[in-house]
């Protein structure tokens, strides 16, 4: 393991088993995330991303969802070889996630003050009192730009944004080290959605945090991230730093398609290219390369033999038969 890397995911495979199918959500996953740097993780509906973020705590629905295969080592430890109670020790305190709807990630009968109390409740290694939690309380709300006065309020007297807002005081009350975000801006709208990123950025320069960002917009990815991995069909297709990738040092026909179909306000007249077809179904994943039969370079071989990763120098990613080291496809 790398020595500045805090998180290090090892070929990391997730399926989930209904009485009809068996869905491969995620397939040989491999990543690793600095300490203090920010990993941006894009792709379709329907790519794995936010089944690998809640492999990362080990959140999969019991009895639905399995790791088949892989490591996820955080600080040195194999999260996968845990117990469940040691593995609450790390949720909340060391790694902590911000859900996708801020609307169904509170309890709506509980004040959001008493929300965000539980979570240094839970972890209090501190040993804090009762008032020492609720003047964290009221930083955390401080934090987030909400009075802590309103603490006592219920979810439905917040708006979507001031929701967020505790949603992200409740993933960073007990300063985790690192923070897996999914599209915590996709309910919001344009205005609040700048403001809550703001503040993220802002928070995690002040803490330290390391995080996971999550989106479909490639806007926010090329604000707040230092890399992007590109999610197809469950793999990593391509991976690289937000520089790269930003001018237009993409390879792989995948991440060209999405980095095309981004509108450009210096060209009038181009229209934008989209990507033909749907994603591939992940309970019946075509033979070869997951992306062949919507890709415009696609070969014989892409049909039937799956294309390994490879690095270069930089260690910019691409799995794609196109920069095999035998020769092209």
């Amino acid at each position: 393991m790398s020595e500045k890397a805090l998180l290090e995911v090892k070929d990391l495979s997730v399926e989930y088993h209904t009485d009809e199918m068996t869905v491969k959500a995620v397939n040989g996953v491999s990543l690793s995330v600095g300490r203090g740097q920010t990993l941006g993780l894009v792709g379709e509906t329907g790519a794995g991303k936010t089944t690998l973020a809640l492999s990362l705590l080990r959140l999969l629905p019991k009895g639905i969802g399995k790791i088949t295969s892989g490591a996820i080592n955080f600080e040195g430890a194999n999260l996968l070889s845990l117990r469940e109670a040691d593995m609450r020790a790390y949720r909340g305190r060391l790694l902590s996630m911000i859900f996708q709807d801020p609307m169904t990630s509170l309890n709506p009968v509980i004040p959001v003050g008493r929300q965000v109390a539980e979570v240094l409740e839970l972890h209090n290694d501190k040993k804090l009192t009762k008032q020492q939690i609720e003047a964290r309380v009221d930083d955390m709300f401080r934090m987030v730009g909400i009075p802590p006065e309103r603490k006592n309020e219920y979810p439905h007297q917040f708006s979507g944004g001031m929701k967020q807002r505790v949603v992200i005081a409740i993933s960073l009350a007990c300063e985790p080290e690192l923070l897996i975000a999914d599209e915590p801006t996709t309910a919001l709208d344009v205005t609040i959605q700048a403001q809550v990123l703001a503040m993220m950025t802002d928070l995690k320069e002040k803490l330290g945090t390391s995080m996971i960002m999550i989106t479909h917009d490639l806007g926010i990815v090329a604000e707040t991230c230092d890399s992007v991995a590109v999610m197809y069909a469950g793999e990593i297709v391509e991976m690289g730093t937000v520089e790269a990738l930003f001018e237009g040092d993409t390879h792989h026909p995948y991440t060209e398609g999405l980095f095309g179909s981004i509108p450009r306000l210096d060209v009038e007249t181009e229209r934008l290219r989209p990507i033909d077809g749907m994603i591939a179904d992940p309970s019946d994943l075509p033979g070869g390369c997951s992306f062949h039969p919507r890709c415009p370079y696609c070969t014989e071989r892409c049909k039937t033999e799956h294309p390994q990763a490879h690095l270069d120098a930089r260690g910019h990613m691409i799995r794609c038969h196109r920069f095999d080291k035998e020769g092209e496809a």
